[in-house]
């Protein structure tokens, strides 16, 4: 399968970063990508209260316009993320979709883990402000791919990615708006590629680039990882781009029959953990 993944600097001015987006996936399209993953929080990056004026219904205008690009190109296309109503006043989740060939939404993933850090003197951010965190996983099953998704931060938790890949997925989508801070200190590329080599799996990771509405400082750098770990297109930390690599189901398998750490996990042993007395 031909996928693209897109980098892009998102701002303060919605319908702009919108049409900015359609503009890249339509460049990801004419290159012959069949699925394009976008950035996370893809129509606006800046300060969160801000958010409330943001935030929309899904289905709604922009979900309808992204179908229907989806389905102009005959492509998958996973929408990055989008900030959603919730039932919680002043609250909104931060969701992703994915649209088929037909512009049909067959996947929605609500992001699960909230970016809430303290780094004194460095960086400080509370997504749970004003984000709602979900409470499924999902998968998508592409035709010639199964695809867990997750955002962002997400990526910081191993076992999530570990249940996904139980449950048969092969590559992972992680759209993302990561600090240059925590970028530059290799985070980023070292997280990205023990998901990659830990499960076997392609990691198709959609980055946010330079300075957002709020003044802050992104890292760049997409990637698209193969199962060896192996990064098979990587982005600039500045620059709006698209990456495009070919991704083969078979290498997964090959991969995981070679070295079959999901079949040899010992989750019996993992839960005895506390249960024994110190000798």
């Amino acid at each position: 399968m031909r996928v693209a993944v897109v980098q892009m600097n998102v701002t303060g001015d919605r319908d702009a970063n919108l049409e900015r987006a359609l503009r890249l996936v339509e460049q990801a399209a004419r290159r012959d990508a069949q699925l394009v993953v976008l950035p996370e929080y893809v129509t606006f990056l800046g300060d969160l209260e801000r958010f409330a004026d943001m935030a929309e219904a899904i289905p709604g205008p922009t979900t309808e316009t992204l179908a229907a690009h989806a389905r102009q190109y005959g492509i998958y296309l996973h929408a990055g993320s989008l900030i959603e109503c919730s039932p919680v006043t002043g609250r909104f989740y931060n969701t992703s979709l994915v649209f088929d060939p037909q512009g049909a939404l067959i996947a929605v993933y609500r992001k699960v883990h909230l970016f809430d850090v303290d780094l004194p003197g460095l960086l400080s951010g509370h997504e749970s402000r004003v984000i709602v965190p979900g409470d499924t996983l999902c998968l998508a099953r592409l035709p010639d791919l199964v695809l867990g998704l997750s955002i962002c931060f997400d990526l910081r938790f191993p076992e999530m990615y570990r249940r996904m890949a139980l449950a048969g997925a092969e590559a992972f989508a992680i759209p993302a708006a990561f600090m240059r801070v925590t970028g530059r200190a290799q985070h980023w590329e070292i997280l990205l590629r023990a998901r990659a080599i830990e499960n076997h799996a392609y990691v198709l990771a959609a980055a946010q680039c330079g300075c957002d509405a709020a003044g802050h400082w992104h890292y760049g750098n997409s990637m698209i990882i193969g199962p060896w770990g192996e990064i098979l297109a990587a982005a600039p930390e500045e620059d709006e781009c698209v990456l495009i690599a070919n991704l083969e189901r078979t290498l997964v398998q090959k991969r995981r029959s070679e070295m079959p750490v999901l079949r040899l996990r010992r989750p019996d042993v993992y839960a005895t953990l506390g249960n024994h007395q110190a000798l």
